[in-house]
Parts: C-alpha cells; structure tokens; sequence
C-alpha cells in the first residue's frame, strides 16, 4: 500500500488508471468501528461513478465502492515466473489456437472467428488478439450473427493473468451480459524432463485417432467433424502447399485382450512447443502412473521432430489433474475464459 511521509495510507489512483496494474486496500462491514480490510490485486478495468471493477489474475471481477477505499496504488506487471520456458501471451495463444483446428474461420480486425460444428469451444469462440477494427458493440453484433448462421451460440475466449492479456475485454463483456462458463489455466514446462521419464509400458504412437483410441476418449459421440479438428482440423491458406503447420500424434497404451487402450494421449507439435491433450486413463488403471508414461512417450516424439517446450490446458476445478501436471514440472502461465453471449431478451 502507498504510505505517505506522514506514515498515512493514501490512495494514488485516479479513473486515468483504468487499463493498469493496481493494489487497493478497502474498508468492508459498512464502514463501521473496528470494521475489517480487504486487498485486492489485479487489472483496473473501469471506474465508473464511483465504482471501481478489478479485474484478478483468474478472471474474477470485484466491484469496489470508490468511498470504501483507504489505499491504492498502481503497481508493477507481476514479477517473471521461474518455472518454464519464457513465453508471451499471444504466441501461446495462436499456439494453442492451432492445436485445435476449427473448420471454418473469418476475420475481423485481429479478430478470429472460429467454428467446428461445436466441437470443443476452443475451436467454436472468437479469438481476440488485437482490435476488431469497430467498435466493440458492432463487433460483437457481427460474432452473434456469424454464429447465429451457423447454428451455434456465440463464445468469445479471453485470458487474464499475464502480461498482454485481455481483462478490459473481460470487464467489458460482463457489463454487456455476457456469460463466463468456462475457465481453464494454459501451462508450461520444459519437454526434455518429461520425455526422460519411465518408459516401463508399451506405448503406441500414431499419425490420426482410430477406433481403438476414440474408444477411451471421454467425450462421447465423436462425430465425423470432431475427428477431423482432432486429427488437425483445416490447414491455414498457404499450409496445404507448403507443408507447413503443426503435426499431431496420439498414443495409446494397449489394454487387455482387445479392450480399450488403458491409456491415452494427444499431442501437436508446432515449432518449439509440443501441446499435450485429451490424457485418459482407464479408472481401473489409474495410479500406474500410465498418464505420464503416455506423456513421456509423447515428449520424445515432440523432441525428435525440433520442439524444447510444452504446453497443456487444464480446468481450474479438476485437482487431481493439475497436482499431476505440476508433479511433471508444469506451472500455470495465464488463465483462459469462454463468455457466452447474453439469452435473447437480456439487457446487453
């Protein structure tokens, strides 16, 4: 907290802040004698009469009363993390765009529109890296009515917590009835330690899902759409003569007698990193430690076409998954969110 020569704390923030890193100190309980603070780190999104919103690091908004305030201060972006090959947030973003594929994709402004049928919203959302080139309630008009043709509800995917990313945005779509439905946290880690990991069980690797695999995938009803944004999707304009673009594996641990595989995995390489996916385990296989031999096996087909860095996403509620991948020396790199355009008739 800012504290003046005097030894005051004092608020040093006006509405010009909005867009900045800023710490606050507030009075909660009303105000009243003896009444409790409360911080709160993050993105100042808006000031409006007299209500600041702060947008934190996972996404979540608070509103603070400007006359609860008794500190507040711009501070500096969070310090680098430790863990992980450096990256920034927009190159792990188109990395992770090109790991699932949508069929079909526009553009407006530095925006990408993307659809696949449904499948997977990572594939179904706009993507925003730069301005739409309009103003934000044009722009959002023209996603509604892009989607709308084809059927699907209208998701735009935003991040918060790193450098470069997208809590204005955020803020601005929740003051417009957009619906966060989903949030997940983009991960990092080096790929030589994975692949270095135990090799005990026979893993088959191969270039496209078959029956075997998509038996133990856990989304059901793979359609023939699904299939294709799994094996790679669309190639970009210019890919399908060149070559170029990411290349995609998927392994399986073979199960007993023709069953299932007891284990799965999904990884795209593209350039320096490797995107690890869909890892499933038979439930009556679990604690083998199959999910990282899956990964490891996976890692070093990674390393052996260039790639030195590795990349996954994970839900925020799945804690089994993220003690796995912290285990295998992940570490979260910004988190990400899919807002769902308002229900007809809502205020936007």
């Amino acid at each position: 907290m800012e504290i003046s020569a005097a030894g005051r704390l004092e608020v040093r923030l006006t509405a010009a802040d909005v867009g900045k890193r800023v710490s606050v100190r507030r009075l909660i309980d009303g105000g009243a004698p003896g009444g409790k603070f409360t911080d709160t780190v993050g993105v100042l999104t808006s000031w409006d009469d007299d209500v600041l919103v702060i947008t934190r690091k996972g996404g979540e908004s608070v509103r603070v009363d400007a006359s609860s305030l008794v500190a507040g201060k711009v501070v500096p972006a969070a310090p680098a993390r430790r863990r992980g090959p450096a990256a920034d947030y927009e190159e792990l973003a188109r990395v992770a765009s090109r790991a699932w594929r949508p069929l079909e994709t526009a553009r407006l402004g530095g925006w990408e529109l993307r659809a696949a049928q449904g499948f997977t919203r990572r594939a179904n959302s706009v993507l925003p890296l730069g301005a739409p080139g309009v103003p934000l309630d044009e722009a959002l008009d023209v996603v509604r009515r892009w989607y709308g043709e084809r059927g699907l509800p209208a998701y735009v995917q935003t991040a918060t917590g790193a450098e470069g990313t997208q809590e204005p945005l955020c803020a601005e779509l929740e003051r417009r009835g957009w619906v966060r439905e989903v949030t997940a946290g983009l991960w990092v880690g080096a790929l030589a330690p994975l692949a270095d990991r135990a090799e005990a069980e026979h893993v088959v690797l191969a270039r496209e899902a078959d029956e075997a695999w998509l038996a133990r995938y856990r989304r059901k009803g793979v359609n023939e759409v699904a299939l294709k944004v799994l094996n790679g999707g669309s190639p970009r304009s210019g890919e399908a003569e060149s070559g170029g673009g990411p290349s995609v594996w998927f392994a399986a641990v073979p199960g007993v007698s023709g069953a299932a595989p007891a284990a799965i995995g999904r990884c795209v390489v593209d350039g320096r990193w490797a995107g690890f996916a869909a890892v499933e385990v038979d439930p009556a296989q679990r604690r083998r430690g199959l999910a990282t031999v899956v990964m490891a096996a996976l890692a070093r087909r990674a390393l052996e076409e260039g790639a030195s860095a590795a990349w996954l996403q994970v839900e925020e509620d799945n804690a089994a998954a993220r003690a796995l991948y912290a285990g295998l020396g992940f570490a979260a790199h910004h988190a990400y969110h899919h807002y769902r355009e308002p229900a007809p008739g809502t205020l936007s």
